[in-house]
């Protein structure tokens, strides 16, 4: 069974922990001093919370984290038939834990993640790559239109998306 994930960034941790914990009715089943996490049947949802600087606050990223490798490859062959590139992460650490994961960018450049977690890790992790690929398809590039607007960029990874239109290189 596939459950919705929520990552939020946020400014104050222990404050946000009290919040969220009040509001869901349960401690987080993770709690680092960066990091917290909730894994909640009802809804069932994977949210977590970090406080890691550098990020904006707010919704970080979504993500669909699946029990199986067969759900993995049924949520990747979606990816697929949604467009845009896919970033394969594959094997990585992330958030405290061991996982298998692709990403991709919605039309508005909002990162989706689909995902199989396998252990727990002692450290947070982090893909400086992916790190690179987040900023590429959230950035905006030179102005282009006659009011000199800068049009949105298409969030295509993990190449840096193109602006307006424009023909990616091939």
């Amino acid at each position: 069974m596939k459950r919705l994930h929520l990552h939020v960034s946020v400014d104050d941790l222990p404050r946000s922990i009290h919040f969220y914990s009040a509001l869901f009715g349960a401690a987080p089943t993770v709690a680092k001093p960066d990091y917290a996490k909730w894994m909640l049947d009802d809804p069932r949802v994977n949210f977590a919370i970090s406080a890691r600087g550098g990020s904006s606050l707010g919704l970080e990223h979504l993500g669909i984290q699946v029990e199986t490798t067969d759900e993995l490859q049924e949520v990747y062959g979606r990816l697929k038939q949604a467009g845009g590139r896919i970033y394969e992460e594959g094997a990585t650490t992330c958030c405290y834990a061991q996982s298998e994961k692709s990403w991709i960018a919605d039309p508005q450049g909002l990162m989706w993640e689909t995902f199989l977690t396998m252990g727990e890790s002692p450290v947070y992790g982090g893909d400086p790559a992916l790190d690179a690929l987040e900023s590429e398809a959230k950035a905006c590039c030179a102005p282009t239109t006659p009011q000199g607007e800068c049009c949105p960029p298409k969030p295509e990874l993990p190449a840096k998306a193109p602006c307006c239109g424009a023909k990616e290189p091939a």
